[in-house]
């Protein structure tokens, strides 16, 4: 008699936990599930709840994402959604504290009345049935009659597809994890990369004359994490672009890709490290070709592409000439002063590596950086900048390379050793997430420490961008503006050159982007007497 008694207590718990797991309510008040009877040797019986066919099987990952995000209970008293008033709480306090075959959720709770999908009802009972079999394995023959074995038998042949269904997902999964940690490149360590391939021709005004070239440029970065929160970027480059010569040697109109080795050659040209220091200071490292763009705010959101080829075609497009005083080899960091605001400030230097007079890391080329920018809200931002540099070979505009980036000759070499302090205020606001507007003003004197005089450079200019044109991902952008120049430089280089540039970014695909475009450069090295030069570019960039 006992035996029997616990029998049938022990059947009626299962079956009810199963039923718990399927019901949405102490009335299943669900139209697609029906109530069934199950008679026992003893004359008693339990009422189960089954879904109807009429629900159909959904084979998605989201059911299996939503079972596995259930765990284990000891006692019901776990669940801050079930009181002892519930009428089903003695039978959910059997099965979790007698056998341990209910599961919750996170958050402790258990959401008896939540309709529930037939995969986890699959689940609930694949509980149940383990347990019954290792009471089987470990208990007396007469544990479990022949009778309570048909039960479960015929519900676990009512969810056969469904239990399947879900070893097989987990098995497929498992396959999965294993064969992406088999082939993990690294537990620290991620590769990005982009490749370039660009047409571009002067149609006028360049000293090549008209000619179509096709040219190439990729990058690889290796980005490693020490501790989760840092980050160590290794570039790798090679390409065989070549600048659209201007009259007069000037860098106006140059465009981002055209940053890279010549002849394909490879080599490191990008070495930098980021790490946080404590809750409000994030720190930047740079070893190779460090730039104050690595990490300061430029106030350009939408045109800035740094070097990359994801957004402008020109150097100049990208934000305001005063972040490319100088560079090398230094570091910065970034202090959130408030939620809006940001203090930037930054040390480095162009020939660090040499120990040759008026060089290394402190006697030579150097620039050091200061800025405030104070963001409102997400749609708007103003920054005011310092740099104070000294050149002693190369060009003011050089990020510390002695290459010219942007500007005239005039304006980048008017000495030949100078200390300059540069001013300059950038600021954007978007109207709206289709339509963003940016620009900047700067002021650079320069002194001539060679000798007597000075110089003063002027560049600004205004940007119109606009997101995701005619699908998401694409981006419109055009901008005017003077890029470096010398006020008043003696004549005929005296006159002010204007650069317009106009683009449209077309997204093919999350990974490849065709970016038309026109630059348009009148009176070139500031002087009329030189052709406007117009620059024709088709840009395709691949990411990966």
């Amino acid at each position: 008699m006992f035996n029997r008694s616990f029998h049938n207590l022990f059947m009626e718990s299962v079956i009810m936990g199963a039923t718990l797991l399927a019901s949405t309510s102490a009335h299943a008040e669900d139209r697609n599930l029906v109530a069934e009877t199950t008679n026992f040797g003893d004359n008693s019986s339990v009422t189960t709840i089954a879904q109807t066919p009429k629900i159909p099987v959904i084979n998605s990952d989201a059911n299996i994402q939503q079972i596995n995000s259930m765990s284990q209970v000891t006692s019901v008293s776990q669940f801050s959604d079930v009181q002892p008033t519930d009428w089903a709480f003695q039978a959910l306090q059997s099965l979790v504290e007698r056998y341990g075959c209910i599961a919750g959720y996170p958050n402790s709770t258990y959401r008896g009345n939540r309709a529930i999908t037939r995969y986890e009802f699959a689940a609930g009972l694949n509980a149940c049935l383990s347990r019954i079999n290792e009471l089987i394995a470990t208990a007396t023959s007469d544990l479990v009659t022949k009778e309570d074995l048909t039960t479960v038998q015929r519900l676990q042949e009512e969810f056969t597809a469904e239990l399947a269904t879900l070893r097989g997902r987990v098995d497929s999964l498992e396959s999965r994890t294993a064969e992406l940690e088999a082939n993990q490149f690294s537990t620290t360590t991620k590769l990005s990369a982009e490749a370039i391939f660009v047409i571009t021709n002067a149609f006028q005004g360049s000293v090549n004359g008209d000619n179509t070239v096709f040219q190439d440029r990729v990058r690889l970065v290796f980005k490693t994490s020490f501790t989760g929160k840092d980050t160590l970027n290794t570039r790798l480059s090679t390409g065989n672009t070549t600048i659209l010569q201007l009259p007069g040697g000037s860098a106006e109109g140059l465009q981002t890709f055209n940053l890279a080795p010549s002849n394909n050659s490879l080599s490191v040209d990008w070495l930098s490290y980021y790490f946080p220091v404590g809750s409000k200071i994030d720190a930047y490292i740079g070893a190779v070709n460090g730039v104050f763009f690595d990490f300061v705010p430029t106030l350009s959101p939408y045109l800035d592409s740094a070097t990359g080829g994801d957004r402008a075609l020109t150097e100049f497009a990208s934000s305001s000439p005063i972040y490319r005083i100088g560079g090398g080899a230094g570091g910065g960091f970034n202090y959130r002063l408030s939620d809006e605001l940001v203090l930037s400030l930054a040390y480095l230097a162009g020939d660090h590596a040499s120990p040759q007079p008026d060089s290394g890391f402190f006697n030579g080329q150097y620039s050091a950086f200061g800025q405030i920018a104070w963001n409102p809200n997400k749609n708007s931002g103003i920054g005011l900048t310092y740099v104070n540099a000294y050149q002693n070979r190369g060009a003011i505009f050089d990020l510390g390379s002695g290459f010219t980036l942007v500007g005239t000759q005039q304006a980048n070499t008017p000495f030949e050793r100078t200390i300059t302090n540069s001013y300059g205020v950038e600021a954007f606001y978007k109207f709206s997430p289709r339509f963003a507007v940016n620009g900047f003003f700067g002021y650079t004197n320069a002194k001539n420490l060679a000798g007597s005089g000075s110089a003063d450079i002027w560049y600004y200019a205004l940007g119109l961008a606009f997101p995701d044109l005619g699908k998401q991902g694409n981006l419109g952008g055009v901008l005017v503006g003077a890029e470096p120049y010398r006020g008043g430089n003696p004549a005929p280089a005296n006159d002010l050159s204007l650069h317009i540039e106009g683009f449209y970014k077309y997204q093919l695909t999350d990974n490849i982007a065709i970016t038309p475009g026109v630059i348009w450069i009148t009176a070139p090295a500031q002087n009329n007497d030189n052709k406007d030069a117009v620059i024709g570019t088709v840009r395709t960039t691949f990411t990966f």
